[in-house]
């Protein structure tokens, strides 16, 4: 059943539709809360049980862990990265935690700073407000939709430890340019680190090339896995510097020798991996990896360019309000509708066959590759009848 790397653009992004079940009963727009499930991964899933069921623990050597070799493979690519720069992990709360707790002693020297913005997701600026050592700077938006470099080009000296903020920003779809960040990040001796769990799976990367120290996603979303399970990217040149000093035995050169008195971190990014991986996730992330990969991510973006579009357009006719980036390019498939009543909204949407979701003071809708304009046309007409 387990397939090797598939070539890019090989399926039309409508005729997939055909592998996501819910399509064929629910008008499903909600895929920055969570993809949706296909019938590939499904597949995966039920392999992985049916060699649970008749192979037992001996599983593990003999498949389980090449899904996991697999798994890196695919999404390093899919990435634009190089190889062994992909570390599996539970979550970007763990990842955050292994990134912070592996920096270079030499490198924090007299580096206390760690700037973000507030339109970043919490979880990104936890980690760092927890830590006494640490000044953790929250730079304000503008406009309440993105960040302007600027800002973070002067925020940013030779205090900071790192610039930490979002590709994509989980409340308003604004895109940030990675290469950018980058180059303002290290133009003073900072990390660059970027949230990218609301990017990866609906824009297209080529981490190898923005000079991105840290880059963190995950199956949940727009890559169609499923939760449980999360990827941390690390620049190559950084891999040799880190020094792990929180560990599971997947980060473990030798794992299997079981040695206690010495921990030796593996040469790639694995080093910063944890304990047991998730393998249920592993199994429904390869078969959403998959599809994305034969659908291919240009052909994913310009889908949702033209989804995200129409909607636009259909909910400002419509007399909405939105919460947008003004230009188009800084525009994902996240879109922000205004609205005196979300969860009300929603939940009316939902008693016609409509799954979205809300943030304060929205209603957030977020095409897919595998959703028609019909959907999109019918959500804005359903929403038009619901005001609150």
């Amino acid at each position: 059943m387990i397939r090797g790397p598939t070539p890019m653009s090989s399926l039309d992004p409508l005729k997939a539709r055909t592998e996501f079940p819910i399509l064929e009963q629910k008008v499903y727009l909600n895929s920055c809360s969570l993809g949706a499930l296909s019938r590939r991964s499904e597949a995966y899933l039920a392999e992985f049980l049916q060699r649970w069921h008749t192979m037992g623990a001996s599983a593990w050597y003999e498949h389980w862990l090449g899904r996991l070799a697999l798994l890196r493979q695919r999404v390093e690519a899919f990435l634009g990265a190089e190889p062994g720069t992909v570390a599996l992990l539970p979550s970007t709360s763990s990842a955050l935690a292994a990134v912070a707790e592996s920096l270079p002693a030499d490198r924090r020297r007299g580096r206390n700073r760690v700037v973000c913005s507030e339109l970043d997701f919490p979880t990104l600026a936890y980690q760092w407000a927890l830590k006494p050592d640490i000044e953790l700077v929250i730079l304000p938006s503008e406009d309440g939709v993105g960040m302007d470099p600027e800002q973070f080009a002067e925020a940013v000296d030779e205090r900071t430890l790192l610039l930490a903020t979002s590709h994509v920003f989980f409340a308003t779809g604004f895109i940030q340019d990675p290469a950018r960040l980058a180059a303002i990040a290290h133009g003073v001796g900072a990390y660059c680190l970027l949230d990218g769990y609301h990017g990866a799976g609906q824009v297209p990367l080529a981490l190898a090339e923005t000079g991105v120290d840290f880059y963190t996603t995950g199956p949940l979303k727009w890559l169609c896995g499923g939760p449980g399970l999360a990827y941390l990217y690390i620049h190559p040149s950084i891999i040799p510097t880190l020094q792990p000093t929180i560990a599971g035995w997947f980060g473990a050169k030798n794992a299997f020798r079981f040695e206690i008195r010495r921990f030796e971190p593996h040469d790639d990014a694995r080093r910063l991996e944890m304990g047991t991986p998730a393998m249920a996730t592993v199994h429904t992330a390869l078969g959403g990896q998959e599809i994305l990969e034969e659908v291919g991510v240009e052909a994913v973006a310009a889908r949702n360019r033209h989804l995200t579009e129409r909607l636009v357009t259909l909910a400002r006719d419509a007399g909405f309000g939105l919460t947008t980036a003004k230009d188009p390019s800084c525009r994902s498939a996240i879109v922000m509708i205004r609205h005196p009543d979300p969860p009300g909204a929603v939940a009316h949407l939902a008693q016609e066959g409509i799954i979205v979701d809300h943030r304060p003071g929205h209603v957030r809708v977020s095409p897919h590759f595998y959703n028609t304009d019909e959907e999109v046309e019918r959500l804005v007409e359903v929403l038009v009848s619901f005001r609150g």
